[in-house]
């Protein structure tokens, strides 16, 4: 493993640890609100400073990387299932089910994914578990595609034809062959899905239209160090850093597993 995985997966760990581990340590209240406390800069008493409440950013940053992680990891796992189903289903039944498959993904292509997440959550109240879901439908066609092209693939292998042919229950093949395949595409898929996750509901939280006080993620926190940006910078400056590093180490880990993954196709593995 080069470094650039090594530092990327170090950087995970990290802020997994400090999102779900630092409220043990960090005890602050993310919510109390200090009057004395306006906009101060990073210091000792308040590492990263605080916000135009006089609430501690540190804090807040912690609870809000919960909701933001959350939902990232949530709704790309079950966007990259939605997908994977789809993917592996229209690859190996093909014909008819692969001619619905693909008039059905290309529906959803046909709208930009970022205008439907907004068209739906401005009819919808916005909650944690209604961000999830927004976010898997409108995010499993990539994951879909790239799975029904692998799976044509798996599909025209000699030993899947023998084991059509021996009438071997398709599920069986499904499950046995397909999947462990095509594992590294998912993994692939499920990495660039969380930083989309992620991204989608920053977006939408930034516009005031994604998760709602006194809930809160970094989103949120972008959007109320906006107003102030020209006098607090700290306020957005630091949940969007974690954002910016959760996305690049993803993608320096997408990268790596989609260079090991072509290395194996190239030597016949």
């Amino acid at each position: 493993m080069d470094k650039k995985p090594r530092i990327s997966i170090l950087l995970l760990v990290v802020i997994l640890l400090g999102v779900y581990g630092g409220g043990y340590i960090y005890t602050v209240s993310p919510y109390l609100i200090h009057a004395d406390a306006i906009l101060l800069p990073p210091s000792l008493s308040h590492p990263l400073g605080t916000d135009r409440l006089g609430r501690d950013l540190l804090a807040r940053v912690i609870e809000g990387g919960k909701i933001s992680l959350g939902i990232g990891l949530a709704s790309s796992m079950i966007a990259s299932f939605l997908g994977l189903i789809v993917g592996i289903s229209a690859g190996y039944f093909q014909k008819k089910v692969d001619k619905i498959f693909v008039v059905i993904i290309d529906l959803f292509l046909t709208f930009p994914t970022f205008f439907l997440l907004l068209a739906l959550v401005s009819y919808i109240n916005a909650s944690v578990w209604v961000l999830i879901f927004v976010i898997s439908v409108t995010g499993w066609m990539g994951m879909a595609r790239m799975i029904r092209s692998e799976s044509f693939l798996v599909a025209s292998k000699p030993f899947i034809r023998i084991l059509k042919i021996a009438k071997v229950n398709p599920l069986k093949i499904i499950l046995k062959y397909f999947t462990p395949l095509l594992a590294p595409i998912f993994f692939i898929s499920f990495t660039f899905g969380v930083g989309g996750a992620i991204l989608a509901e920053s977006g939408l939280s930034f516009l005031g239209i994604g998760i709602t006080a006194p809930q809160m993620s970094w989103g949120t926190i972008l959007n109320q160090g906006k107003e102030v940006i020209s006098i607090a910078w700290w306020v957005s400056f630091f949940p969007g850093l974690c954002i910016f590093l959760v996305i690049f180490s993803l993608v320096n880990i997408s990268d790596y597993l989609q260079h090991k993954t072509n290395q194996k196709e190239s030597l016949g593995v």
